[in-house]
C-alpha cells in the first residue's frame, strides 16, 4: 500500500464525516441562534431553555438525514471492504 493511497483513503474517511455532522451541526446551530436571540430580547438566561430545543431539533433533523447518513456510511464502509485485496496488493 503507498503513501498515496493512505493520503487518498484518508481524504475519504474526513469528507464523509463532514457529510455526517454536516446535517446536525447546521440544525443545532440554526437552532442555536434562534434560541440565543429569543434569550436576549426576552432576558430570559435560563439554561435547559436552550439543551432542550436543541435536542428536540437534533432528534428531528437525525429522523430525516438519518437513512441517507447510514446509506453513506454503509455505501463508503463497503467500498472500503471490497477494496483490501487492492490495498495488499493482491490481483
Amino acid at each position: 500500500m503507498s503513501p498515496d493511497m493512505v493520503v487518498e483513503i484518508g481524504r475519504q474517511s474526513l469528507w464523509v464525516i463532514a457529510l455526517l455532522v454536516g446535517p446536525l451541526l447546521i440544525s443545532a446551530l440554526a437552532a442555536g441562534l434562534l434560541i440565543g436571540m429569543f434569550q436576549a430580547a426576552t432576558s430570559i438566561q435560563e439554561m435547559t431553555l436552550s439543551f432542550i430545543p436543541k435536542l428536540i431539533v437534533l432528534a428531528i433533523a437525525l429522523m430525516f438525514a438519518g437513512s441517507w447518513m447510514l446509506d453513506l456510511i454503509v455505501t463508503f464502509s463497503r467500498d472500503l471492504i471490497q477494496s483490501i485485496p487492492e490495498l495488499i496488493g493482491l490481483p
